[in-house]
């Protein structure tokens, strides 16, 4: 569909392709984008540019009085003016004027008819326009036919830097939310995850005002039954990995939400690492990537256009975006009842936490808050390397309300329904980064399906000294050895230490929360008595 007016949003160009279908936007690209390839399997490659990964620290959300009471201001949510807004508003609606084509994708995001937002991405690169079209839930023709006025938009100018004068800029990347005008505006910055987890940053703040558990997690359904299974988790610790599940429905890979019925995916696409990909390791991502996704940073062979995913020479965060249909086993529509297994996925980069522990009701609402894992190279801009970090509800760049809402509606949902809580570290064993190996995909995905079939239930345990997690010491087709972590380390006393660094690291995160949490969660951490 084409020829959609914009004047309303300060757009005049008179050639605006609406919703343009992957084979239009390939013919858009490679007519119009430098550097643009189509792999040997039929996938479009694009660049990003300056930035391969998110700008965190350039991220502002407009303090207006009717939201400034919900919002976590500091870090991770730093305030910024409604004139500054409307500033690089008009910067990006100006820039977009110069064009001579820009591209509209209109979807939604949630799959639950009851609490799915219309979304409208407003861009000048037909890669981005192909990305949102995955990314987002593709209305039927119908549906478009009625789609009306959106519920937010998405104006990418990011070719085009901010202006650094402007107050409450740091650098020429400036990523802008408005929630009360339901806004986003990008400047200085062409990684289209900005646009995914701007969409993501919106529904954690407007789900949880309906007591809707918004959550950074992918999600998988029996074959049998309606149950589901979440596993949370940071870029990088597994999330997309281990839900391609071949056992399994998967419900998605990165963002859902969890309602008085059940669960439910926000996005219509998977947005998966491709660093390293083999078909051999990764079967369904590595057949995804084919005609209609996007393969974004990849170096490529000139000659046959076959991809190397091996070659990290332009980023470490090589990635690949695809409709989640593309997937043989998606769940469609992408819904599915409570979850019988709840996995928070740790990448510990001190080697010390175990492969797989059980968490009681506090120590889940605890790991929660404190959602331990290691930033993995390329995920960020300037992070070259496992690096230790806390990251609240396993999200925080994504949260705007105060991290206990989000842990609150956790616990309640946990305790209604019954769920197992599992801690899994797909980080590493026999040492720290550097020293010991990462832990086995293999060796992972034998404990994630243990899970799944209950035999870790009763499977034996001990308690961590110092953690005080509930070690499971026996897992099919997993050896004993890794399993408890100090048996994998060759010097035990610099094990006990690098331990109770670690306990210090949590101990001192957690002061920050201690104060709105019960006393039976602030004691369920590691201790160092």
């Amino acid at each position: 569909m084409a020829n959609l007016d914009l004047r309303a949003c300060g757009i005049e160009v008179e050639r605006v392709l609406r919703n343009p279908s992957p084979a239009t936007l390939y013919q858009e690209a490679m007519k119009r984008e430098k550097n643009t390839a189509i792999s040997n399997r039929g996938a479009l490659i694009a660049y990003s540019g300056g930035k391969t990964g998110r700008s965190p620290n350039d991220k502002r959300v407009v303090k207006h009085p009717d939201s400034e009471q919900d919002v976590w201001w500091g870090t991770v949510n730093i305030a910024l003016e409604p004139h500054a807004f409307a500033v690089n508003r008009e910067r990006a609606t100006d820039y977009l004027n110069t064009r001579d084509t820009l591209y509209v994708v209109d979807g939604f995001a949630g799959w639950d008819p009851e609490h799915r937002v219309k979304v409208r991405v407003i861009c000048a690169r037909p890669y981005h326009a192909l990305f949102m079209h995955n990314m987002l839930i593709r209305p039927e023709r119908s549906e478009l036919e009625s789609y009306g006025e959106p519920d937010c938009v998405i104006y990418n100018a990011g070719a085009f830097p901010a202006n650094r004068h402007t107050t409450g800029m740091s650098s020429k990347t400036s990523v802008d939310l408005s929630i009360e005008d339901r806004e986003l505006v990008i400047l200085g910055t062409e990684y289209a995850g900005e646009m995914k987890k701007g969409v993501f940053t919106l529904m954690n703040y407007f789900m949880p005002k309906k007591g809707v558990l918004s959550m950074h997690c992918s999600a998988t359904a029996a074959r049998d039954s309606d149950e589901s299974s979440v596993l949370f988790g940071l870029s990088g610790t597994g999330k997309t990995t281990l839900s391609a599940d071949p056992n399994r429905l998967l419900v998605g890979d990165d963002e859902h939400c969890w309602t008085d019925s059940g669960i439910f995916n926000i996005e219509g696409g998977c947005y998966a690492k491709a660093i390293y990909l083999t078909r051999e390791a990764e079967p369904q991502i590595f057949d995804a990537l084919r005609f209609g996704a996007v393969l974004e940073n990849v170096v490529y062979d000139e000659a046959d256009h076959h991809v190397d995913f091996a070659d990290s020479s332009i980023t470490e965060n090589t990635r690949g975006s695809y409709p989640i249909e593309f997937v043989d086993n998606a769940k469609i529509p992408c819904v599915a009842g409570h979850p019988r297994h709840v996995i928070f996925l740790t990448c510990d980069a001190f080697g010390v936490l175990p492969p797989v522990s059980k968490l009681t009701p506090d120590q889940a609402e605890y790991h929660f808050i404190s959602g331990y894992t290691a930033k993995v190279a390329g995920t960020e801009v300037g992070v070259t390397e496992p690096k230790a970090t806390f990251s609240p509800c396993f999200g925080g760049p994504f949260l705007v309300w105060h991290p206990g809402k989000y842990a609150d509606l956790l616990a309640q949902r946990l305790r209604k329904h019954g769920a197992s809580v599992w801690l899994v570290n797909t980080g590493w064993t026999g040492g720290p980064y550097g020293v010991g190996s990462r832990m086995k995909l293999g060796h992972t995905r034998a404990i994630i399906d243990a899970i799944y079939s209950g035999e870790l239930e009763s499977a034996p345990t001990r308690p961590d000294p110092v953690f005080g997690v509930n070690v499971v010491t026996s897992c099919p087709n997993v050896p004993s050895e890794p399993l408890v972590p100090q048996n994998s380390w060759k010097d035990q006393n610099e094990f006990q230490a690098t331990s109770r660094k670690l306990a210090e690291l949590f101990i001192g995160n957690f002061d920050q929360y201690a104060g709105g949490v019960r006393d039976e969660v602030r004691n369920a951490g590691p201790s160092l008595a």
